[in-house]
């Protein structure tokens, strides 16, 4: 069994998530279809503190771009440009690859919370048949317009005037389950589709077992991390532990895992077959903090030395570091942390807090920030970057 260093794994995970690869002049559909490559999967979450979290995963790897590239991947559909992503539960609510669909609802992966809402639907069959009625009628189409037809559906059958809520926790349902996805966003808000008027037929034709799926789904994760332990490879997906160690075993025996040693961790670790160790890695990167390289704080704790929190949910007094903390990377190491917000109506990107880790070059460091929050600024078509003075990073950087 090999042992390697924690430099070496880092070097191997920030390879396999995509921070060894140039950054290309233009940006292209082609370069979102190798990052996706690279990461598997984008979370998508509702804070727009600075940016929608499903954007800046490819910021931070391929630098300013245009956001549209993802909107048309996830929500538009084209003869010349055919969907290339599909919503659903993954990490968290995901896009992923419409071609990994049947992997998802294999059963290798546990329902979500919405599994809660299992009982309403058996309780409201009538229920559950009004909202499919509607949106096969007139989706895509949000919540709220499903609440006002499913009410007036009783004024043409017999059927109850559904509570607003019962409707919506059954379209959450509805989607955990795989019936409905999102046809299209309207400034965010989830419009609700038929997933077969979504995803290919083909592609919903494919039977998986629920151990081809938790093979798949391992693989998957094992490419994205490209070194991990067992519980790091699952939470990509999110995966059950009894479905993910029997994955790992049969990935380890056909080749495509091979245990090794990381120095410094105690679980046995798993390196993807075709993962790629390169000398060094260089160039920056702000990773919003639901990036893929961060999502599993106990590794990037062992992987940096650089422990994070998010802490929107943690009262303002008690907040260590600030509201929505971007880490800062630098040459292949976590060397900083920011509290950013995009001040719209002002037009500038606000650093309310700028922390350094220990032992940084903090002059070098703070050049480099100052140069990437200006990239930022500029690719969310803010005039500026004004920095503020809580951080021990602060001063560096608003003199650079």
């Amino acid at each position: 069994m090999d042992t390697m260093s924690i430099a070496v794994a880092r070097r191997i995970a920030l390879a396999a998530q995509g921070f060894a690869d140039a950054r290309p002049e233009v940006v292209t559909r082609r370069h979102l279809k190798r990052v996706l490559s690279r990461v598997q999967l984008i979370q998508l979450d509702s804070v727009n503190v600075a940016v929608r979290a499903h954007y800046a995963p490819l910021f931070s790897r391929l630098g300013a771009y245009d956001r549209t590239l993802i909107d048309e991947a996830a929500w538009t559909h084209s003869a010349r440009k055919p969907r290339m992503l599909v919503e659903t539960w993954a990490h968290e609510a995901s896009l992923i690859p419409v071609e990994d669909w049947p992997l998802l609802r294999s059963g290798a992966k546990r329902p979500g919370w919405w599994r809660n809402y299992a009982r309403l639907a058996d309780q409201t069959p009538g229920l559950v048949d009004d909202i499919l009625a509607v949106v096969k009628e007139q989706g895509p189409i949000g919540a709220g317009g499903i609440e006002r037809e499913v009410a007036g559906e009783s004024k043409r059958t017999p059927g109850p005037w559904w509570d607003r809520s019962e409707v919506k926790k059954v379209c959450e349902w509805l989607f955990g389950m795989g019936q409905l996805t999102t046809g299209t966003r309207r400034s965010f808000e989830r419009l609700y589709d038929l997933t077969e008027r979504v995803v290919p037929a083909e592609i919903l034709a494919r039977q998986v077992s629920p151990e081809e799926g938790a093979r798949e789904l391992i693989a998957r994760s094992a490419a994205a991390l490209g070194v991990a332990t067992e519980p790091d490879l699952r939470d990509y997906y999110r995966l059950g532990p009894d479905v993910s160690h029997q994955a790992v075993a049969d990935l380890v025996e056909s080749g495509v895992l091979e245990p090794v040693r990381v120095r410094t961790w105690r679980a046995p670790a798993y390196r993807f077959s075709g993962a790629r160790s390169p000398r060094k890695v260089a160039g920056r990167a702000l990773l919003c903090p639901f990036d893929p390289l961060i999502w599993e704080r106990g590794r990037t704790e062992r992987l940096f030395d650089f422990r994070y929190r998010i802490e929107i949910y943690v009262p303002e007094p008690k907040r260590e570091y600030g509201y929505y903390v971007f880490p800062f990377l630098l040459d292949g190491e976590l060397v900083a942390r920011v509290d950013l917000k995009s001040d719209r109506e002002a037009g500038l990107l606000r650093v309310h807090g700028a922390f350094g880790e220990p032992d940084i070059d903090r002059p070098r460091v703070a050049a480099e920030l100052a140069r990437e929050l200006r990239v930022m600024a500029e690719w969310l078509s803010l005039d500026g970057v004004v920095a503020g003075e809580r951080g021990d990073l602060a001063a560096a950087l608003r003199k650079a």
